[in-house]
């Protein structure tokens, strides 16, 4: 094999090596959006915010005969950036958002109220399968917002696509505040029986930090609600968790509020089966409220 010949063939091999890792990582960067659903490295505002946001309030009213026609969804936009920008995005306060809760009108019907903790995907599931329940995200406030990151930042209109702070890093970000802002709303509506969806494979199934324990069922109106119903899904093994004193702790406050309510053990297996197949009686509503 001659000089040359021996170049060309190394060029090709590293060509083709090259080739190979690009694929690579094109394949590694797809396989994280299916698993993540978002990119990763995203740290700023949700690319084209505005759009998804109008786009998923249009969707939503379309899909959804019984909306207020009042709905504008233009205004509901100004109204919801108007909730943080210009202001640092650690000090967006809960109450920010309340002229923006004010322009979405949207009744919620008594006996559809499900609230979660810790249960989020199989809450979800469940209540897309079997059309039983709402929870806030299927509501047209959590509609538009699920799963979106925004901020802005001091004395600028204009969204913050660099940097926003995390859920944690700053209490008061615009992101946090506006599900404080929202839980509590959506609690406020709740009327008649209410479902709880909680997690039984962890220690503690109620924690008085969540969103449900520090949020929602402070505003929870015995006026206006008769029973609430807690479901805690797939308990450890030997243990019943409507025992366990975290449950002993919610019970406490519930009735505290004059609350009544009552508490079961269900296995996840039940929950999926009516996910995959509502049809059968087991999983009609009127035997899950």
């Amino acid at each position: 094999m001659t000089c040359r010949e021996f170049c060309v063939r190394r060029r090709r091999l590293l060509v083709i090596c090259g080739s190979i890792l690009i694929l690579v990582a094109i394949v590694l960067v797809v396989v994280m959006y299916v698993k993540y659903g978002v990119d990763d490295d995203t740290k700023g505002t949700t690319k084209n915010l505005k759009t998804i946001v109008i786009e998923r309030c249009r969707e939503y009213i379309r899909a959804v005969s019984q909306m207020p026609s009042s709905n504008n969804c233009d205004a509901i936009w100004e109204g919801f950036q108007n909730s943080f920008l210009g202001k640092d995005p650690c000090k967006v306060n809960v109450e920010d958002y309340d002229p923006f809760i004010r322009t979405v009108q949207q009744d919620i019907p008594c006996n559809k109220s499900l609230f979660w903790s810790k249960t989020s995907q199989i809450a979800h599931d469940f209540t897309k399968a079997t059309k039983c329940f709402m929870t806030l995200e299927d509501t047209l406030l959590g509609y538009m917002m699920d799963g979106l990151k925004w901020c802005g930042q001091q004395h600028s209109k204009e969204l913050n696509y660099t940097s926003c702070p995390g859920w944690v890093e700053c209490e008061l970000n615009p992101v946090r505040s506006f599900w404080r802002r929202a839980s509590a709303h959506f609690a406020e509506l709740a009327c008649g029986n209410v479902m709880v969806m909680l997690n039984g494979s962890i220690d503690s199934p109620f924690n008085k930090q969540s969103i449900f324990g520090s949020v929602e069922i402070k505003r929870f109106d015995s006026e206006k609600i008769n029973y609430i119903s807690i479901r805690v899904i797939d308990s450890l093994q030997d243990r019943v968790s409507c025992n366990s004193m975290s449950l002993e702790d919610l019970g406490k406050i519930l009735k505290n509020a004059s609350l009544h309510f009552d508490c079961k053990d269900i296995d996840k297996s039940e929950v999926e089966r009516c996910i995959n197949d509502p049809i059968p009686h087991s999983c009609d509503c009127v035997n899950w409220k």
